[in-house]
């Protein structure tokens, strides 16, 4: 484009037909806020700024909202009281630049796709008003879209006001428009609120520059869930399902198995390698990474984390890394049934069955604990072997402790680590045991009734054959 944009998202109505105390620009699609998704695809336009009209809720929405990536500038104005969709505009009018083009957007349309409203743009060409319009089989209710014959539009006409010819028309506008920034100003001056609703209407820009001989065009789309809004909690559920339906497509194309495109959610970044395969109604939170060969099986949830090429996660498996993150190693085996915390790392072919719990650990290549236990705050070593029911004790009350449990290491059935305490490499602890002081390598560890631990010894020697 050799002309800049500046998008002006209009965010300031309460929307009580979604029956919530959240401003409606803020309830979430795909895990991002509704308005999120207008600035990102703002930003995708390479916008020079985006401008928010907040009115209700104000301080909550622009605490929601954050600058997308990139050099596009994000402002807020402030709308009060709202008085009408033009009334909203010219809030934003001061921060307008009139070297641009003005593109106004509404903050709970999520799903208008970059390239519609980049070829909008193109249509304005900087010298000329467009419209985004939509084909709808029913449009009753919708103003109509009145056209000369050359194709311009005359007119947009409210369905009350509509003539019988009028209304057979199909053609709706969606409330997109692109607009040079200096001629906009001066028709925003000269709107009135002499209506029904007594409020002033953008719309009433088209018959000014109409009436100033300016060309008005019109983009049209048939696709309605571009330009489809949210309005209560039921639109919001059929938006959020045609979000997820374009995101499996995404991944289709990238080559990704999903066992049904329906039964997927994903509300944040989900990359994913070669021959990855995913199976039914899994979540996949904030940023997750799943390399060549990994295979998600049903029910799960995985949030923040990468998991490393051809690791397995079986169904329902819970992985929520939170802000310090979950990484699974290649070729592991995690589930069914268990869940990984913040500050799991797993390396190469490790074990983690069903009903483990992992924490803040380390397991190292080989480490293996698959029935009924709890690692936190731990460093477990190569090819270790972590019995159901055994437990780390990571915590007195007051601060958290590390236990060591070193390579080869076999820990029984049903114990209990007291942190801090180390358990020496190529040792056995016997099942049932409470462990509070460190073991030595090689060594068994018994100790039953009151924790205390007994001596260890050394194994004796295995006798060559």
């Amino acid at each position: 484009m050799s002309f800049p944009v500046d998008v002006v998202v209009m965010a300031a109505g309460k929307g009580t037909r979604m029956k919530s105390q959240l401003p409606k620009v803020l309830h979430r699609l795909g895990g991002r806020a509704l308005a999120q998704h207008v600035i990102d695809t703002a930003a995708r336009l390479s916008a020079r700024s985006v401008v928010v009209i907040t009115g209700h809720g104000a301080e909550r929405v622009e605490a929601g909202l954050h600058a997308p990536a990139g050099g596009t500038q994000l402002k807020y104005v402030r709308q009060a009281p709202q008085l009408g969709t033009g009334h909203a505009v010219q809030q934003a009018a001061p921060v307008l630049p009139d070297d641009g083009v003005t593109l106004v957007l509404s903050g709970d349309v999520p799903l208008t796709r970059p390239e519609t409203l980049q070829a909008l743009l193109d249509l304005c060409a900087g010298e000329r008003m467009a419209l985004l319009t939509l084909d709808m089989l029913d449009p009753t209710g919708s103003g109509r879209i009145v056209r000369s014959a050359d194709g311009s539009v005359l007119a947009i006409v409210e369905h009350k006001d509509a003539s019988e010819a009028q209304r057979a028309l199909t053609e709706i506008y969606s409330g997109i428009m692109a607009v040079p920034t200096r001629l906009l100003k001066g028709w925003l001056a000269r709107l009135d609120n002499q209506n029904a609703q007594g409020e002033y209407y953008l719309t009433d820009v088209v018959k000014f520059a109409v009436g100033d001989g300016l060309s008005v065009q019109a983009h049209r789309i048939a696709d309605a869930v571009q330009v489809a809004g949210v309005n209560s909690p039921l639109q919001l559920a059929e938006l959020e399902r045609a979000h997820q339906l374009r995101v499996a497509e995404v991944l289709m194309e990238q080559g990704v198995r999903l066992a049904d495109p329906a039964r997927l959610d994903v509300r944040g970044a989900l990359v994913c390698g070669q021959d990855v395969e995913i199976d039914v109604n899994c979540v996949f939170d904030g940023q997750v990474s799943l390399a060549d060969g990994v295979r998600i099986g049903a029910n799960c949830v995985i949030a923040n984390a990468v998991i490393e090429a051809g690791a397995v996660i079986h169904p329902f498996t819970h992985i929520d890394g939170e802000k310090l993150g979950v990484s699974v190693g290649p070729g592991s085996l995690i589930g069914p049934f268990a869940r990984l915390r913040p500050g799991a790392r797993l390396g190469a072919e490790v074990h983690i069955g069903n009903f483990v719990e992992v924490k803040n650990s380390t397991l190292a290549a080989g480490a293996k604990a698959n029935h009924l236990a709890y690692l936190g705050d731990a460093t477990v070593g190569e090819r270790v072997n972590y019995g159901a029911g055994s437990i780390t004790a990571n915590y007195d009350g007051a601060n958290k402790h590390r236990t060591v449990i070193e390579a080869d290491v076999h820990v029984g059935s049903n114990c209990v680590l007291v942190a801090p305490v180390t358990l020496g490499a190529g040792g056995t602890v016997g099942g049932g045991s409470t462990i509070t002081k460190d073991t030595p390598p090689g060594s068994l560890a018994i100790a039953r009734g009151k924790q205390v631990t007994l001596p260890n010894w050394q194994r004796p020697a295995k006798k060559k054959p």
